[in-house]
């Protein structure tokens, strides 16, 4: 598996519909992140504050310039969804993840125990 490359495909393509947020997550930027708190509309997130229509993508994700990569402006305070993706191999095969190697396809559990040991300070194990 390789490193994330930034590709953005995963923040592109979940950004705008149907990410939430814990509570954990709405209380810490009610008090601490009201920039990100004023996206928040009956505990759902990425609403336009003046017309509180769902945004389309993700307002926090930023391209670099003349560069394929991109960025995520809140990073250390994204929301839960955000910070527990990608879980799982399948999930990334169907987002076209770019991490996703040929010998992750040919070993798909292995590639999952990889993905667990990758994602172990942001998530829990898929095995338990």
């Amino acid at each position: 598996m390789r490193d994330c490359n930034q590709c953005g495909k995963c923040c592109i393509h979940y950004g705008g519909n149907g990410l939430s947020a814990s509570d954990e997550d709405l209380n810490w930027w009610e008090n601490n992140r009201p920039d990100i708190f004023k996206l928040v509309k009956n505990k759902q997130i990425w609403f336009d504050p003046a017309t509180s229509a769902p945004m389309e993508t993700c307002p926090w994700l930023r391209k670099l310039p003349n560069q394929a990569k991109y960025t995520c402006e809140i990073y250390f305070d994204r929301p839960e969804d955000c910070r527990l993706y990608p879980s799982s191999i399948d999930e990334m095969i169907r987002d076209e993840c770019e991490m996703i190697e040929p010998a992750d396809m040919r070993n798909i559990r292995k590639a999952q125990q990889q993905l667990d040991i990758i994602m172990s300070d942001s998530r829990p194990s898929s095995t338990g």
